[in-house]
């Protein structure tokens, strides 16, 4: 029932080990600890990864709809125009019906790409700019032309959303020297 009270002296060997067993069930219990912390984070990182892998997939995957959804789109928009231009080709051979047709067409495919954000760009009669133009020829700059000034458009330059999708390809006036 009682404990029987200890009647000799602690010796300091004996204090010493009791120290020691205390401390080390101490870092027992902090070891346990930790190792339980550990396992609680490995196992949240194995959640946070395949919650990662997941939404890699998952994103993957939208985008991949979204482009195919995107072209599906572009290419609907396309189809009235090759109907018109087949058409074209199909009439009687009266020049105005084939005139008609194809500029009903060019008209098609012109919607068809401001609807996607493409706008040509204006450079004729304007300053060269490298940036959006690209010089192929030069010619002899006339009275009333400053040098580098674009004299001719050969192909036309084309934005998409205010980015550069195609260059122009133009001449530009040119002083001889």
């Amino acid at each position: 029932m009682f404990e029987e009270e200890r009647l000799e002296p602690v010796t300091a060997e004996e204090q010493s080990e009791s120290q020691e067993a205390q401390e080390l069930r101490e870092l027992r219990e902090q070891l346990a600890a930790a190792n339980a912390r550990a396992d609680e984070n490995y196992n949240r990182f194995l959640l946070a990864a395949a919650d990662f892998e997941n939404f890699k997939k998952r994103t993957e995957r939208d985008l991949r709809r979204t482009l195919i959804d995107r072209r599906r789109g572009m290419l609907e928009r396309l189809l009235p125009v090759l109907d018109n231009l087949e058409r074209a080709l199909e009439s009687s051979g009266e020049e105005q019906a084939l005139r008609g047709g194809l500029e009903q067409t060019l008209r098609g495919f012109r919607a068809v790409l401001q609807a996607e954000g493409v706008r040509p760009i204006e450079v004729e009669g304007k300053a060269f700019d490298p940036h959006v133009a690209e010089a192929i020829e030069t010619a002899q700059a006339v009275d009333g032309v400053a040098d580098d000034t674009v004299v001719r458009v050969s192909e036309k330059g084309y934005t998409i959303d205010d980015e550069l999708l195609r260059p122009a390809k133009v001449i530009v006036a040119k002083r001889e020297v």
